[in-house]
């Protein structure tokens, strides 16, 4: 069904907790694809309650849904969702990557991870280690934690819109640009090429999902 990842983490859970976040964030494992913990453990080669704790977890971050009666589910995306995520990102996104660019921070973590793209199954994996490089270093602990709890709302919205019309090629353009304006120390602009990056990705997954319920 999916890859696990290449170094189990030092716990079983989390190695579990590893494995099904990034069949997901890779779309190995689909919106609205039951999650069911007798088949996840098989494939996996681990009991049932490491995946539950596993499942649990990526309920509290927005990959999985969790029902009593239907039981686990990867999160679907929809356009309301994708509007309110987006929201938040433009708020503090583009201003945490612009105290980053003034701090000097290294920025190598994010020049790695564009030429991480060649998988199409890792993009969403690449993508997401791009931009955390881009705001890591803002100086401020709890804007990055409340960025980091976006990331995998984020990640599933980018494999949701990829689904219905893959544009990473211009995404990738775009991110070139960002980060060329980041290491020559244009904050100003490295801030709003990445709002612009981000709004024009959110303005078309909106439409397209809103679209998709029609």
């Amino acid at each position: 069904m999916y890859d696990r990842v290449a170094a189990p983490p030092a716990s079983r859970t989390d190695f579990v907790l590893e494995s099904i976040k990034e069949a997901i964030l890779s779309g190995k494992l689909t919106p609205g694809q039951a999650l069911v913990e007798t088949d996840l453990a098989a494939t996996l080669a681990v009991s049932k309650t490491p995946v539950r704790e596993a499942l649990k977890t990526l309920a509290g971050s927005g990959l999985v849904v969790m029902s009593p009666y239907k039981g686990a589910a990867v999160r679907t995306v929809d356009a309301e969702l994708a509007r309110s995520v987006h929201d938040v990102r433009l708020l503090l996104e583009p201003e945490a990557l612009r105290r980053s660019v003034e701090l000097r921070v290294d920025l190598s973590e994010a020049r790695a991870a564009l030429d991480d793209t060649d998988d199409l199954a890792r993009r969403s994996l690449a993508n997401r280690r791009f931009h955390r490089a881009l705001y890591a270093g803002c100086g401020n602990p709890l804007l990055v934690e409340i960025l980091d709890g976006l990331r995998d709302r984020t990640a599933l919205i980018a494999v949701a819109g990829w689904g219905i019309s893959p544009t990473w090629e211009a995404e990738d353009a775009e991110h070139r640009a960002i980060l060329v304006a980041a290491e020559e120390g244009f904050a100003d602009e490295a801030a709003e090429l990445l709002r612009r990056h981000i709004r024009t990705f959110a303005d078309r997954v909106v439409e397209e999902l809103t679209d998709v319920v029609r």
